[in-house]
């Protein structure tokens, strides 16, 4: 499913020509904003026993008590939302940050 959520989104990039893979810093920093957040959430409500992970459903291998594809899930489902973001606004001409 992440790789189709990839696969789906790279039009955008290739198609409208958004350029989010070619600003890798800006998008380094929007997955640095958000992905510790989310993964720390993970450790701490697995240990916790709030939920846990169905070993059959995974691949069976983890990172600190994390399925991989957990992992990155938050990096494939921000990198897709950026890009669809940036291709409304490259539809819609919306001007990003102080351009006018």
């Amino acid at each position: 499913m992440l790789a189709a959520c990839l696969v789906g989104t790279l039009p955008l990039e290739v198609v409208l020509g958004v350029r989010v893979y070619r600003q890798w810093r800006r998008l380094a920093l929007a997955l640095l904003c958000t992905a510790p957040v989310f993964v720390g959430w993970d450790l701490y409500a697995t240990r916790a026993g709030h939920w846990d992970f169905d070993e059959g459903q995974t691949l069976g291998a983890s990172v600190a008590g994390l399925p991989v594809e957990e992992l990155l899930f938050f990096v494939v489902i921000p990198v897709c939302a950026v890009l669809a973001l940036e291709a409304v606004r490259t539809v819609r001409g919306w001007p990003v940050g102080d351009e006018p």
